[in-house]
């Protein structure tokens, strides 16, 4: 095997999730929208991070960003996230969707995404990967302390 090839074994086809194209709108102020297509896609060996590629309608690929799964699901309820992203569901109508907001320091987006798709494709990726195997997120608390005060501040 060749020294840059990965040693982490592929999931069979059984166990991967097909990417998500949904027809979304970037709000561009309180009455334009821009019709847009964002794809998501699922990596069931890093189960905790969706790629979401945002593309104008001929198909020129805008932005790509990679969004928490947690956030995502928790968006569809309730606020969820804090700080460069963050979605919340939409006041009920219609069609339910969800308010998606990607920020940088220059510029932010804001995204309506239809929530009905979305959420099923979500619980597909939850019945492949359940929430309770992801990995444990890093304690940068106790990193950091450790970081600056050596090993023995983990201690006692």
């Amino acid at each position: 095997m060749h020294p840059d090839q990965s040693h982490t074994p592929t999931r069979p086809q059984s166990e991967q999730v097909a990417s998500l194209c949904l027809d979304v709108d970037r709000m561009l102020d309180e009455f334009t929208r821009l019709p847009m297509r964002a794809t998501f896609r699922f990596d069931a060996d890093r189960p905790s991070v969706v790629t979401v590629e945002f593309a104008t309608e001929r198909g020129r690929a805008l932005v790509r960003r990679r969004i928490g799964r947690e956030l995502l699901h928790g968006g569809l309820t309730a606020m969820s996230g804090c700080g460069e992203v963050r979605m919340w569901p939409t006041l009920p109508r219609e069609r339910p969707s969800s308010w998606l907001l990607l920020e940088a320091p220059d510029v932010e987006a804001l995204f309506e995404v239809p929530t009905a798709r979305l959420a099923a494709w979500l619980a597909a990726t939850y019945r492949i990967v359940p929430a309770e195997v992801e990995p444990v997120p890093l304690d940068w608390d106790g990193f950091l302390m450790g970081l600056l005060h050596g090993p023995e501040a983990g201690a006692g």
